[in-house]
């Protein structure tokens, strides 16, 4: 399978990278910390949305998350689907769960990306997988009116992100790199990592 544009992003990442999303040892929790606020007063806004943007830029994925809200919702800027779509996918890269539903339910209905719903149906999956039920449920929904092959197509895709991250977890408790020999590879020989079936050309 080819990777291209939008079209399964986030998996293909997830896959590519599992480390991208990290809380402590375990990839698929995220911390809610956050040093970001933007329901205050119409006079600190301007303060509050720098210091919001400079967080998010340092990676702080509920900074991330809520500049997607900011931008999505319009109701304190026009709203900026494009703009939304970027945040909510670079906090959806490290496990915000908030972000993961809000992107699928931008994919399923076409908010600002073209509508797709294998990539609706991975990112929902993965929201579920990091504790929204509304995720599970809109998944639900989504399989619904999914044809048989892209269903397939979608838990493949899910199947080899979960497979990837076992792997990462048997490798952190064997303290072993994630590294794997290459297929028909005898000993002695240097190993190297495996590309992910998935990742993006």
């Amino acid at each position: 399978m080819k990777c291209t544009g939008r079209n399964l992003l986030l998996g293909c990442l997830l896959l590519a990278s599992p480390a991208l999303a990290s809380a402590g040892d375990n990839s698929l929790l995220v911390p809610t910390e956050s040093r970001c606020a933007l329901n205050i007063p119409d006079e600190d806004l301007p303060g509050a949305l720098t210091a919001c943007q400079e967080a998010a830029q340092f990676g702080d994925a509920q900074a991330q998350y809520e500049l997607g809200e900011f931008y999505y919702n319009g109701q304190r800027t026009p709203a900026d689907l494009p703009r939304a779509l970027h945040w909510f996918e670079l906090s959806s890269l490290q496990g915000n769960a908030q972000a993961q539903l809000r992107l699928g339910n931008m994919f399923f209905h076409g908010e600002g990306v073209p509508a797709n719903k294998v990539q609706a149906y991975i990112v929902l999956k993965m929201a579920a997988v990091n504790g929204s039920d509304e995720a599970m449920d809109n998944a639900d929904q989504v399989a619904e009116q999914m044809p048989r092959e892209e269903l397939q197509v979608a838990s493949q895709v899910l199947g080899q992100i979960f497979r990837s991250y076992l792997l990462e977890l048997q490798n952190i408790d064997n303290g072993t790199p994630s590294l794997t020999p290459a297929p028909n590879q005898s000993q002695g020989q240097s190993i190297s990592p495996q590309a992910p079936a998935f990742a993006p050309n």
